[in-house]
């Protein structure tokens, strides 16, 4: 039912700056904890922050931490990711996904409706 379409995605310099953005459709998401993670090739699917349904608590991958930060507007059926200092092992596929639960977890299997993803590549 809800469907979460990923953007802001691109090529950005390393220690650099992007946003990302999830736009929600279908039905209200203000309910939902909403999650980001990322996927290279190869590799299984990682967890990189997550937020509850108000934003009152978010959490971070410790390879993010510090550098990313997670956010939403509810109004806008919206979830953000800034993503500041960026490295060039941050280049990959980001996901963005909400949980059938207000509270946020850091397990991939936990969140039930997943965006298409979009590129993220960090230059040296």
């Amino acid at each position: 039912q809800v469907q979460l379409v990923e953007s802001g995605g691109g090529l950005v310099q390393a220690g650099g700056s992007l946003r990302l953005s999830c736009a929600a459709s279908g039905r209200s998401i203000s309910t939902n904890a909403m999650g980001w993670f990322r996927q290279a090739p190869g590799k299984e699917r990682e967890f990189v922050a997550a937020i509850t349904w108000n934003g009152d608590r978010t959490y971070y991958a410790d390879s993010v931490k510090g550098r990313f930060t997670i956010s939403r507007d509810n109004a806008k059926n919206t979830v953000y990711l800034q993503m500041s200092r960026l490295k060039s092992e941050d280049t990959t596929v980001y996901y963005c996904a909400a949980r059938q639960s207000p509270w946020a977890t850091m397990g991939t299997s936990e969140y039930a409706y997943w965006g298409q993803g979009t590129q993220v590549t960090v230059s040296s």
